[in-house]
């Protein structure tokens, strides 16, 4: 087995750090996770923390929007997906599998659980957390939009609604994830609204709330 040679520091991974930092904030909030805890899991000292990432409201900040960063990144992989149909399913599934990323050590959905309540009142992160969402929101409805002019959707489809319904869909997703539902409980759930779903879409036009009166 090799050693390290005695006295050599260990290398610093920043996004490492940057991963415990977050399961520390998901677990304790932004006040309970003191400075002392946080140099302690990561194994630095405090000034290597202030140069890394400055203060403690900043680590938390660049924590969050990291983390937010890869909810968004789903969204702009699902919707280059050739059929509505499997945009909205990637969507969905994909999302399932980053709110269950339990070996990172924090079920969940970041931006949905009681830290988003916590934070320091220097950094408004939960502004930048929902004009992302929304921002995602727009991708999807212009992708919506654009299958319609494609004919993959129905001309008398809503895109506003649909958006707004997947969109409602992956919130209560997220917030059923941080409350501890399993990976089975959450799919079924993405099952059963693609299933409604893809019965709106071929419901005849005035009979479903995805389709434009």
């Amino acid at each position: 087995m090799t050693t390290r040679s005695a006295g050599r520091p260990r290398a610093f991974d920043r996004d490492l750090a940057l991963r415990e930092a977050a399961r520390l904030f998901w677990q304790h909030g932004y006040s309970g996770t003191s400075t002392r805890t946080l140099t302690t899991a990561l194994g630095i000292s405090s000034s290597s923390l202030y140069a890394a990432f400055g203060t403690k409201a900043e680590l938390f900040d660049e924590a969050v929007r990291t983390y937010a960063l890869r909810y968004s990144a789903i969204y702009q992989r699902a919707v280059a997906e050739p059929s509505i149909e499997r945009v909205i399913e990637r969507v969905l599934m994909d999302s399932i599998d980053e709110f269950n990323r339990s070996e990172e050590g924090h079920p969940g959905c970041l931006t949905s659980s009681a830290a988003m309540a916590d934070t320091s009142a220097t950094l408004d992160v939960r502004s930048y957390v929902a004009d992302l969402q929304r921002s995602d929101e727009a991708r999807l409805r212009a992708r919506i939009e654009r299958a319609v002019l494609d004919g993959d959707l129905a001309a008398t489809t809503n895109p506003a609604a649909l958006a707004e319904f997947v969109q409602t869909i992956w919130q209560g997703l997220s917030v059923r994830s941080e409350l501890g539902a399993t990976r089975e409980q959450l799919v079924d759930v993405a099952d059963l609204a693609l299933t409604l779903i893809n019965l709106a879409r071929h419901a005849p036009s005035g009979q479903s709330a995805l389709h434009q009166p």
